[in-house]
């Protein structure tokens, strides 16, 4: 299954209900694990659906609407559907529903630093593959500019000083991002994600150093010319800093 029809199939999922333990959907979804503009697809499409679940709960019912509909089939009246409070109701929760569709699903709606950072780094904390395994940095650097994905990259000093594990190619908005790993010892790596600036907006502003915890990593971003770098890793802010400056 690619991910054109893993999508398809996706698209009658509805996240907190029996699909989640549906045999139909279990290809799809692992799908999601191996394309990131699939997996970042599917997170907007399950964020959708929840909220709009959960607009739905809170139109009140009316406590005789049995009553109000079963008079209102009789021949004596006839009753404009569309001007009864329940129909209002239901109106104006359609209403916000197309707001969250248009907030969810416009172009370019979930490319700020925020969402780039989370995605980036929980698609990384749970599952991702190499496209290269080298201890070589140089020989990484390479393997990027012959793939046509960012190697013109400035490293921090400390981290010219570790080995590569190796790195991949990934993508955001459909844009490429590079990812360089580095070994920490057997166990971690330091990941160093780094994209073109005008890839995500609100990246940080140059000579400024955010640091934010994302699930059970560290992440340290910075801009430098027309670059953003994200940084991940285990340990404390303190624990990343050594691997700045």
């Amino acid at each position: 299954m690619d991910s054109q029809q893993a999508k398809k199939v996706l698209m009658l999922f509805r996240p907190g209900s029996a699909d989640e333990a549906k045999p139909e959907f279990e290809e799809a979804l692992k799908q999601t694990k191996y394309d990131p503009e699939l997996a970042i697809w599917f997170e907007q499409h399950c964020a959708f659906q929840k909220a709009a679940r959960e607009q739905f709960r809170q139109i009140a019912v009316p406590v005789d609407l049995k009553d109000r509909i079963l008079s209102e089939t009789r021949p004596r009246n006839v009753v404009l559907w569309w001007r009864t409070p329940l129909a209002l109701a239901a109106a104006a929760a359609i209403v916000l529903l197309g707001g969250l569709a248009a907030f969810w699903f416009k172009p370019g709606g979930t490319d700020n630093f925020f969402a780039y950072r989370n995605r980036m780094v929980r698609s990384a904390m749970r599952d991702y593959r190499m496209n290269l395994l080298t201890n070589d940095l140089n020989e990484i650097r390479r393997y990027l500019k012959e793939n046509q994905a960012h190697s013109d990259y400035v490293l921090p000093k400390p981290l010219e000083k570790l080995p590569g594990t190796g790195c991949a190619i990934l993508s955001w908005q459909g844009k490429r991002v590079s990812l360089v790993c580095f070994a920490l010892n057997p166990r971690n790596d330091l990941l160093l994600f780094i994209t073109d600036r005008r890839t995500v907006s609100d990246a940080p502003p140059a000579g400024k150093t955010q640091f934010t915890p994302v699930g059970k990593l560290m992440t340290a971003s910075w801009s430098a010319a027309d670059k953003v770098y994200l940084l991940a890793g285990p340990g404390d802010q303190e624990f990343l800093k050594q691997y700045l400056w």
